[in-house]
C-alpha cells in the first residue's frame, strides 16, 4: 500500500451500513441578516452522511471542507436563517460523497434577545437557536428552525396537597384558600421546540420562543430587583404547570399560529424540568405534524 491509497474507498465483501457518519463540534462564526438586521452567531455544527455496505469509510475531510466553505461565503454575504443554512450544506454533502443517499446538517448557536423584565428594564436574555437541513439523493429537501428556553415551572401536584392541608389548618378561610396560589415547589425547565418550515415560507424564531415561554409557568431573566423576583415567583403560582401541561400548550399555541402552514409540517416539543425535591428530572415530548394536531 502506498501513501496515496484510499483507505477510506476500500469496498468491502461483507460489509454493513451504518445510518449516520461524519463530524461533530466544529465551531464557527455565522452571519445572518434577516428583517434588516444582522447578528453574528457563534455556530456549532454537527454533518453527517450515510455510508453503504460496500465502503470502508467516509472522507471526513470533505466534510470539513464544505463547512469552511459555507461559513466563508456567509461572511461575505450573510445568509437569511440558519435552517437555510442547514439545508445549504446538506445538498453540498451529497454532492461531495457521491455514495451516500441521505445527508444532514445540524447548527445550534447562542442568540440573545431584547426584552424587558417585570419592572420594565431592558434585558438581553440568552437562548439557543436550532437548525436542521437533510438532503436526499431522490431529491426530497428539509429543513427545521428551533429554539431551546430555560424558564420556570410551579409544580400543580404540591400546590394541591398544601391546599389540602391549609384548608385543615384554617377552615374558616376555605374559600380564599381556593383561590389563592398556593405554596409548592419550583423548577428550573429546559423547552425545546423544533419546526419543519417548508420551501416559500418563513418561520421566526423570536415567535417560537414567545410560544415557548407561554407555555411555561414563567420567563426567567438574568437582571431582577427584588421586585421583580416576588412578581415573578408570584405569577408562576398562578400558573402551576407539568411538563405534559407545557408541551400541550405549545402545541395548542402552534395550531393558533401556524394556520396556513401544510399538513405534513413536523413538530417536536420536549420539555424538561430540572426536579427541585427530587434527584431524578420530568420530562415529556411529543413528535407529529400539523395534520396529526388538527385531526
Amino acid at each position: 500500500m502506498n501513501s496515496t491509497t484510499d483507505v477510506q474507498a476500500m469496498i468491502l465483501d461483507e460489509g454493513f451500513r451504518i445510518s449516520r457518519v461524519g463530524i461533530t463540534g466544529v465551531q464557527k462564526p455565522i452571519r445572518v441578516k434577516r428583517n434588516e438586521r444582522e447578528v453574528d452567531l457563534t455556530t456549532t455544527i454537527d454533518v453527517f452522511v450515510d455510508l453503504p455496505s460496500t465502503h470502508r469509510g467516509s472522507h471526513m475531510s470533505r466534510n470539513a471542507e464544505i463547512i469552511n466553505e459555507v461559513v466563508d461565503d456567509s461572511v461575505r454575504k450573510p445568509v437569511s436563517s440558519l435552517e437555510w443554512l442547514a439545508e445549504d450544506i446538506a445538498e453540498r454533502l451529497l454532492q461531495k460523497h457521491e455514495y451516500a443517499t441521505t445527508a444532514d446538517a445540524w447548527l445550534r448557536a447562542t442568540y440573545f434577545m431584547e426584552k424587558k423584565n417585570p419592572s420594565g428594564h431592558s434585558t438581553l436574555e440568552p437562548y439557543i437557536l436550532l437548525a436542521k437541513g437533510r438532503a436526499n439523493r431522490n431529491g426530497e429537501r428539509m429543513k427545521m428552525v428551533g429554539v431551546e428556553v430555560v424558564g420556570m415551572n410551579a409544580c400543580p401536584c404540591a400546590m394541591e396537597n398544601i391546599r389540602y392541608e391549609l384548608k385543615k389548618d384554617y377552615p374558616r378561610h376555605e374559600a380564599a384558600i381556593d383561590e389563592m396560589p398556593c405554596p409548592t415547589h419550583n423548577q428550573r425547565n429546559i423547552t425545546t421546540l423544533l419546526m419543519e418550515v417548508p420551501s416559500g415560507t418563513t418561520v421566526e424564531a423570536d415567535d417560537l420562543i414567545r410560544i415557548v415561554e407561554g407555555g411555561m409557568s414563567s420567563p426567567t431573566y438574568e437582571i431582577l430587583k427584588r421586585n421583580d423576583e416576588a412578581k415573578i415567583v408570584y405569577d408562576a403560582h398562578k400558573k402551576p404547570r407539568f411538563v405534559e401541561d407545557i408541551v400541550r400548550a405549545i402545541l395548542s399555541s402552534i395550531l393558533e399560529e401556524y394556520i396556513g402552514l401544510p399538513e405534513d409540517v413536523k413538530i417536536v416539543v420536549k420539555s424538561e424540568s430540572q426536579e427541585s425535591i427530587h434527584k431524578h428530572n420530568a420530562l415529556a415530548e411529543r413528535i407529529t405534524t400539523l395534520g396529526e394536531l388538527r385531526a
